[in-house]
């Protein structure tokens, strides 16, 4: 989305992904070489986007495994992560979108299966977690090992498949970006999601600093005890900000875009700042609304920058993916996960999970994200099995998935901590 001259490229600011290098799906008729010279043949299942727009263009089918090029890891993977991102791509929401067909997901975990050429750092049967260019819902992905990070002690296949994306993107946000100190004050929107939570144990990390959080109402019983000052995402949040605190924010987060753009940026504080790191005001119905495109993105770009240096406000964004392509935004990555890492052995974070669901299931586990119905983050686990259909209530299926994820949870720790191979 080209900007015309003289006018802030704000769309820009939050995405510059021009796709990654490399097939994100391996036509079955097509084998590639190991650095041994053998050839894998083998057939593992996926989630396969067919084509942009309703979750009918989503499947899990077989396809043929890609051998690790040089540099790669193939991994056997146990659980991979949903993230409201993977709605926007399926819809077809994105700047730059790929070409379809591909295999969706960005985050997950398992069992190192086979090394590329040139890998020395891990072993075969390791236990790990890795973050990528699409191509994570899968029972077997190549990952670049610069992506790959080893699962710390303790730390279960469900735990580093929920890690990486959320924690990483609010480590950055609020430190990199935000310069987070102590006193500072915060409001993140989507409090209940995946980042919304990881914002709100980091900022528990720093003394004095006081968060506030948007999330539906019926979140705010699940989620009260992670920050002090909830808000009704219906609600006039920036009357309510105020009355607590008069001058406004240091940092506010910005997940919805479009007119809460503007209203972030009347809360800030002199010297504060506004990061855009996601657009979720654009999904209002099943496929793409070309109209909530153009709305969102008209009222972000009326953002007048001459108020930016009049107010001494500062205006951001922020992707992951396009720094996972960048040699030096890969290093920046691996810096942050070994301090996010650091914290989880301490037990000072951890990734809260709201459900997990089969491959098979993923259409109703990415509805419950369009709902904004989860608490923390969905996941999807290629081993596990569908569970009956013995009821037509959305309802219903939900309360049997999350039922089945706590009494799985103890198998999926003791997988990973056997390390057995695929």
């Amino acid at each position: 989305m080209a900007s015309e001259p003289g006018e802030p490229e704000t769309a820009l600011m939050i995405e510059e992904n021009k796709g990654c290098s490399g097939p994100m799906v391996v036509p079955a008729e097509e084998s590639q070489q190991v650095s041994g010279g053998g050839v894998v043949e083998r057939e593992a299942r996926a989630v396969v986007l067919t084509g942009f727009g309703a979750l009918s263009k989503l499947r899990v089918m077989k396809r043929s495994v890609p051998a690790p090029r040089r540099g790669e890891v193939l991994l056997c993977v146990k659980a991979c992560g949903m993230n409201f991102l993977d709605l926007m791509v399926r819809q077809g929401n994105m700047e730059n979108p790929p070409r379809t067909p591909i295999v969706p997901g960005f985050e997950c975990s398992g069992l190192v299966e086979m090394l590329g050429e040139g890998v020395e750092n891990f072993q075969v049967g390791e236990g790990v977690m890795a973050v990528m260019c699409y191509g994570a819902w899968a029972e077997l992905a190549c990952v670049p090992v610069e992506n790959v990070f080893p699962l710390p002690p303790g730390m279960s296949f469900t735990d580093g498949a929920a890690f990486p994306v959320s924690f990483l993107t609010a480590y950055l946000l609020l430190f990199d970006i935000g310069r987070l100190r102590e006193g500072m004050s915060v409001l993140v929107h989507s409090a209940g999601g995946g980042v919304g939570q990881a914002v709100a144990q980091l900022c528990a990390t720093v003394p004095g600093v006081t968060l506030f959080g948007t999330a539906s109402s019926s979140k705010h019983e699940a989620i009260r005890g992670s920050l002090l000052h909830l808000i009704d995402r219906n609600a006039d949040y920036v009357t309510e900000v105020k009355k607590i605190s008069p001058e406004g924010v240091d940092i506010v987060l910005d997940c919805l875009c479009g007119e809460h753009t503007a209203k972030g940026l009347s809360l800030l504080k002199p010297m504060g700042t506004c990061i855009l790191y996601g657009s979720s005001n654009m999904v209002t119905g099943e496929t793409k609304s070309f109209f909530s495109f153009a709305k969102s993105w008209w009222q972000v770009e009326k953002v007048n920058p001459l108020r930016l240096y009049e107010e001494n406000k500062c205006l951001a964004g922020f992707q992951l993916l396009p720094l996972l392509t960048r040699p030096d935004g890969a290093t920046r990555v691996r810096h942050t996960m070994a301090r996010l890492t650091h914290l989880y052995i301490k037990g000072v974070i951890r990734p809260r999970i709201d459900s997990v669901w089969a491959l098979e299931e993923v259409k109703e586990a990415m509805q419950r994200i369009h709902d904004r119905g989860n608490v923390g983050k969905i996941l999807l686990e290629p081993e596990k099995a569908p569970i009956p259909l013995i009821s037509s209530s959305p309802q219903q299926r939900q309360v049997k998935s999350v039922h089945a994820y706590r009494s799985e949870s103890l198998k999926t720790h003791t997988q990973h901590m056997h390390k057995r191979p695929c």
